[in-house]
């Protein structure tokens, strides 16, 4: 049987519908918005994965090009890898249904969620996040949402519910918010400098919409949802963790007063096989599996119990207190740019590359071909924390927090009108201990300013961390691992001294409400001005000149009718110049023509071969020219490539010459001035009045 439910939210009708696709699966859904419409699947294992102690949720978002009516490009005409577009839809997914599965349930659970039809102007993430959702909520798997999502835009100063493509390129915020009815469980935003009163007055907004797509899911539950299961849960028994606790506690409290992370990670380890030789002995049925996860819980109680019991961290800071920072740039001797930023043991090395516009990366979507002159990219080496692993190509959390900074900085990057570059940035992560992608942010913010990117403002960020044990809690900024780890908040806020650049709050818990949200943004706006005065400090300005290695680029408009004359049959003529001068030239279909070399001599030829060929003879002016025949009654001079004129004799020089061998040779450079363009179209040009203008 098909069951159906819809609800208007925004300017079109979300439509929710199972029963009719994908039967087999634990729950199936299709969520259909505009033209939009999204598939997802939700299917739990009847098993538990023994040996693991973390929950093994999947999620896969894929787009298929048949929903736009296209066929994919390339050789094998097929969908290959996830492309970043799903690989952050992905995770777009996964972050805020993760926390609302019960603790202990070790079954695997995948969400595939597949767009079917795409209209090209609704984004299918926020149908696929509700299509999760539902497709679990209607399900037999242990799941306590459902949770609603919505997108809100803000377009001359009014917020518009899941905007189109089209508005959010005119928008001044691209906001994704979670939650359930009263609380919000995740945060995705990027904005042009607004205030954070207006992006709180934003996210407060959102709630209502979220409401709105939860009271959907109950419905459509109501009607054909499925009896939960009651999973067997791993969790430590409350014998093996009292066990646990004692033999460690007094070790544990010695640990954490330790004043280096490395210094307590191996002490923890060696009293992790302490406990686990010792435990084993007394009783061989327990398991190292267990009695290590029973001290991981142990250390997460007394570790949390510390920092809202003694009001201080681990590590002695107070709760509003910043690591050492220190910032660096200009580190590389031939790239175009680097900054160094490091806070307590978190260290990112950024490097800026210009390029032209050939340069540009090109993206097939189910919108449509689009071209990104900015990329920001993250790499998170093992040796960042001490680890050894096999090196590969960038994982789901390498694509996501390079996004997010990347975010960061979109707002302040100049416009290619402005700066006619393509632009790569490049963050190596050397070291980390709490926020790597907030240090990636301020270490960028250094590097663009360093290869003179004309960036508005420069950019800081901060992570802000949360304790929560009933109404008790503790807001901590500059998250250490350990409190990332132990803690129940991610929350990252990037901005200017004008406003809010990009946010993203992740949780462990179930969510949190608006006036704890609005405690976190207040506590971080001193941390990020503290931050951003630091960067100030070390570099106030993009600088001026770019660096010598770095393509110098420069335009020139033509007329749309010598485009033609340009380019020559078949490129023959822009292929010419590109070969003699070593610059790299490229014409748009508006006359735009853009000359990119690293060497100034080679650029400037190039121009000036452009407007020869593109440029009008003006009597009564001086060309510099090239002899290229002779004859009895003159010489034929080369002023732009292809166009000759006549020199007569008696226009050779100021004295008398008989023949024009006599005065000039083939190949001479002389300098001529254009004296007449007779009623063909023919030059009359004269070194005679040259020398004398």
């Amino acid at each position: 049987m098909v069951y159906r439910v819809e609800r208007k939210i925004g300017k079109e009708t979300i439509i929710i519908e199972t029963g009719n696709m994908a039967k087999q699966a634990n729950g199936a859904v299709c969520v259909q918005y505009g033209g939009t419409m999204v598939l997802v699947t939700a299917v739990c294992s009847n098993e538990l994965r023994e040996g693991i102690d973390f929950f093994p949720l999947t999620v896969e978002y894929q787009e298929k090009t048949y929903a736009a009516g296209r066929i994919p490009g390339g050789f094998f005409k097929r969908e290959g890898k996830p492309t970043e577009k799903e690989i952050l839809t992905s995770r777009l997914i996964d972050r805020p249904i993760r926390p609302l599965f019960p603790k202990g349930f070790v079954n695997d659970v995948q969400v595939v969620a597949i767009v079917l039809s795409s209209d090209g102007q609704n984004d299918s993430d926020i149908p696929a996040i509700i299509g999760a959702s539902c497709a679990l909520a209607i399900s037999d798997i242990p799941f306590t949402g459902p949770i609603g999502a919505v997108r809100l835009g803000l377009v001359n100063g009014e917020f518009v519910i899941n905007p189109t493509f089209k508005e959010l390129d005119e928008s001044s915020l691209n906001l994704v918010s979670t939650g359930l009815k009263d609380r919000i469980i995740m945060l995705e935003a990027g904005a042009n400098q607004i205030s954070e009163e207006k992006m709180l007055e934003a996210i407060e907004l959102s709630q209502e919409y979220i409401k709105v797509s939860i009271e959907l899911q109950e419905e459509l539950k109501k009607k054909c949802g499925k009896e939960k299961q009651k999973p067997e849960l791993k969790l430590v028994s409350s014998e093996l963790h009292e066990k646990v606790r004692k033999i460690a506690i007094d070790e544990l409290k010695k640990i954490n007063a330790l004043p280096a992370k490395e210094q307590r990670e191996d002490a923890f380890n060696i009293l992790a096989k302490q406990i686990i030789e010792k435990l084993t002995q007394e009783d061989e049925d327990l398991s190292e599996f267990d009695i290590k996860n029973a001290l991981y819980e142990v250390e997460k109680t007394e570790v949390r119990k510390f920092i809202l019991e003694k009001k201080i961290r681990i590590d002695t800071r107070k709760y509003e207190d910043i690591r050492p920072i220190s910032c660096e740039v200009g580190l590389l001797p031939r790239t175009h740019g680097s900054g160094l930023f490091t806070r307590g043991q978190t260290q990112s090395l950024s490097i800026t590359t210009l390029g032209t516009s050939q340069d540009e990366q090109r993206m097939d979507t189910l919108e449509g071909e689009k071209f990104k002159s900015f990329m920001l990219h993250y790499n998170f080496p093992p040796f960042s924390v001490g680890e050894t692993k096999p090196m590969r190509g960038p994982g789901r959390r390498e694509i996501g927090h390079g996004a997010l900074a990347e975010r960061a900085l979109k707002a302040v990057m100049p416009s290619n009108k402005e700066f006619p570059y393509t632009v790569r940035v490049v963050s190596e992560i050397l070291e980390s201990n709490g926020s790597s992608s907030m240090a990636t942010v301020c270490a960028s913010a250094l590097s663009l300013m360093d290869a003179g990117v004309p960036i508005a403002k420069p950019v800081s960020g901060i992570a802000m961390g949360l304790i929560k044990e009933g109404n008790d809690s503790a807001i901590l900024t500059d998250i250490a691992g350990l409190e990332d780890h132990y803690g129940d908040m991610d929350f990252k806020v990037t901005g200017t001294d004008s406003g809010v650049t990009a946010l993203q709050m992740d949780l462990k818990i179930d969510g949190i409400d608006m006036n704890l949200i609005r405690r976190i943004v207040k506590q971080a706006n001193p941390a990020r001005a503290f931050i951003l005065n630091k960067i100030v400090e070390t570099i106030n300005a993009p600088r001026k000149e770019l660096s010598e290695y770095a393509p110098r680029i420069t335009t020139l408009m033509i007329d749309k009718e010598k485009i033609g004359a340009l380019i020559g049959p078949g490129g023959k003529v822009i292929k010419k110049i590109i070969q003699d001068t070593g610059a790299t030239i490229e014409v748009d279909d508006e006359g735009k023509v853009s000359v990119a070399s690293d060497n100034e001599d080679s650029a400037k030829r190039a121009i000036e071969i452009i407007k020869g060929i593109t440029s009008e003879p003006e009597v009564g002016t001086i060309y510099e020219g090239t002899i290229k025949r002779l004859m009895n009654f003159g010489a034929f001079c080369e002023i732009f490539p292809g166009k000759e004129g006549l020199i007569h004799v008696s226009e050779l020089s100021d004295k008398f010459v008989k023949n024009a061998e006599d005065a000039v040779k083939i190949g001479d450079k002389v300098r001529v001035k254009l004296i007449k363009i007779d009623e063909m179209g023919r030059l009359n040009l004269s070194i005679k009045q040259a020398m004398s203008s």
